[in-house]
């Protein structure tokens, strides 16, 4: 494909020869489009279809007279059964799978993340109308729908990509499209260790953790890998606990059998019949759950979360946004507020101290690297405070050649008192885990 190219402020450049390439690839998908007859969608498997469509715009290409000399029609073969069959230029993407995010800034800009790293791609949409056929061909699949009188979807892919659309008059320069990407196989502790992301004395603790039933909040920002650490640690789950997990978008893959899955349901077309995290929370306390997951909690139902956690639900875990352990609990503070319970600060936080044993923090460092950056015990409340302990951490140190963050994971030396739940749980972890010391990485 040609490259566009690209001014300094990153913006692509007019580029005729790739112009002239997608005003052609447009033409004749119309052109199949039009002639192609739809009924035998449903008579025909995919493989017939494929052949017949490829005969179909082998003819298109012999008659037209107006395809530029030297045009790539291996490429335009191909494209044009990305365009009917998958997500147009799009699809080559999707089926890359170092590819974590798709980024679609504009019908000319498209970026991904790999590795951490964000790169321009040379992928380009015809127009803007292009791009929001794509959308909606998209959000069609869902049972969803993105036009002017809704401008917005947030929705979840087959495949456990999450899609996040946004067209004019919202945004100011196009539609813009959004593709969180998620393995067919998530991350295991394993490759989490390989890649530094953690320590073994850190994974043997919430391990433990985890199996004395102790409740825990893993928090970072967008990208940081909380979503990927609770499936990670959820393996340590005993098999004869049943599971409720709770989502606005499931993104959980949890490595337990006895499990239920639930997910919210946007309002319809007529703006009813929508149900909330806080619905499913309440009535999963109906479901006879062991512990209950909430995937990410954004608003009131963190208050029916704490409630779970102190009436006989330990052991139950969610993440949320926050830059720090700390600043986790100040969100929890912000969402039970938005219940329009009237409570006191210092009841709240008794609730919270009460119902969340360890708070583990993550973060995305400069360059892409993803590490656990505190693990913090909740001591109790103390002078109207909350009292937190770190147990372990991670301290940036520098940047190497290649941009990307280094450091030292650490122990602060501090004994947790939590031990005093796993020992009653007959879970042991080594003597000598709580000597302060750092990891040399």
């Amino acid at each position: 494909m040609n490259v566009s190219v690209l001014h300094n402020n990153g913006a692509r450049a007019f580029d005729p020869v790739e112009h002239e390439f997608q005003r052609v690839k447009a033409s004749l998908h119309e052109q199949l489009v039009e002639s192609f007859d739809l009924s035998k969608l449903t008579r025909v498997n995919k493989t017939q279809l494929t052949d017949e469509v490829r005969s179909l715009a082998a003819s298109s290409f012999n008659s037209r007279k107006d395809l530029p000399a030297g045009i790539d029609r291996t490429r335009l073969m191909d494209e044009l059964m990305d365009e009917i069959f998958g997500l147009g230029p799009l699809e080559r993407l999707m089926k890359d799978p170092t590819i974590t995010d798709i980024l679609v800034n504009d019908a000319k800009t498209v970026y991904v993340e790999r590795r951490g790293r964000l790169e321009l791609t040379d992928v380009v949409f015809h127009d803007d109308q292009h791009l929001i056929r794509i959308i909606q061909k998209i959000v069609a699949k869902l049972g969803r729908r993105i036009d002017e009188s809704s401008p917005m979807v947030d929705a979840r892919l087959p495949d456990g990509s999450r899609v996040n659309a946004v067209i004019p008059p919202l945004t100011l320069d196009g539609p813009t499209l959004s593709i969180r990407r998620f393995g067919v196989e998530p991350l295991q502790l394993e490759d989490l260790l390989r890649f530094g992301s953690v320590i073994p004395e850190i994974v043997k603790f919430i391990a433990a953790a985890v199996d004395a039933r102790c409740s825990i909040l893993f928090s970072g920002g967008t990208g940081a890998g909380k979503t990927t650490l609770l499936n990670a640690f959820s393996r340590f789950v005993p098999e004869g606990e049943r599971i409720i997990t709770i989502e606005d978008s499931a993104e959980l893959i949890l490595q337990h059998r006895h499990r239920i899955r639930m997910e919210t349901r946007p309002s319809n077309t007529e703006g009813v019949g929508a149900i909330a995290q806080r619905d499913l929370v309440r009535n999963s306390l109906r479901m006879r759950p062991d512990r209950i997951i909430v995937g990410e909690v954004r608003g009131p139902e963190v208050w029916d979360m704490l409630q779970a956690m102190n009436t006989g639900h330990e052991g139950s875990m969610t993440t949320i946004h926050a830059n720090s352990s700390r600043d986790a609990l100040t969100r929890l503070e912000m969402m039970v507020a938005m219940t329009g319970i009237e409570l006191p600060i210092s009841v709240i936080r008794q609730y919270a101290a009460a119902g969340i044993n360890l708070v583990v923090h993550a973060s995305r460092l400069k360059g892409g690297p993803r590490r656990i950056m505190q693990v913090s015990e909740i001591v109790g409340v103390r002078n109207g405070d909350y009292h937190l302990e770190d147990i372990f951490g991670f301290e940036q140190t520098g940047i190497d050649a290649g941009g990307s963050a280094v450091g030292e994971f650490f122990c602060t030396g501090y004994r947790p008192q939590c031990l005093t739940r796993f020992k009653a749980a007959g879970v042991s972890v080594p003597d000598d885990m709580f000597t302060a010391r750092r990891f040399k990485s």
